[in-house]
């Protein structure tokens, strides 16, 4: 199973978010270069992300993104099956329908397949993903050389 890239960014937006407490809030545009990703791309994600419940955006003097605290126990699994979907893995029925799809094996042992990828990825939030030592990684990406 491979993710989406806008599943991809957004994990690593909640994750730069989660060790952002305590600072002054990122913008959009700062995560955006912080994680090396298209603004246009970010904004979507945020958007999507803020519309879960999982960060609240801010505009103006003072604003910026901060994770939830919804954001910060979100479920892994939980999110991916959102962002992803649970359809199957391969298309049976389509405009071209399979000719083994009576008597296919395959197609439920790509379902046992998911169903154990998002069980792994069930127990693990976010806070999880950004212990050490990623956290402190996280905080030094973007910020430049170090000042005297």
């Amino acid at each position: 199973m491979r993710l989406t890239r806008f599943t991809d960014v957004a994990l690593r937006v909640l994750m730069r978010l989660a060790v952002a407490e305590g600072t002054d809030p990122p913008t959009t545009r700062e995560v955006a270069d912080t994680m090396q990703v298209p603004y246009t791309h970010t904004a979507k994600v945020v958007a999507r992300l803020q519309h879960l419940g999982l960060l609240d955006a801010r505009r103006g003097r003072g604003g910026g993104l901060t994770l939830t605290t919804a954001g910060h126990s979100a479920s892994i699994g939980a999110l991916v099956r959102e962002l992803e979907g649970t359809d199957d893995v391969v298309e049976c029925e389509g405009s071209t329908p399979c000719p083994l799809r009576s008597a296919c094996r395959l197609r439920g042992a790509l379902r046992q397949a998911q169903d154990a990828f998002y069980a792994t990825l069930d127990p693990i939030t976010v806070t999880d993903l950004v212990a050490a030592p990623t956290g402190p990684l996280l905080l030094g990406i973007g910020s430049g050389p170090p000042q005297d």
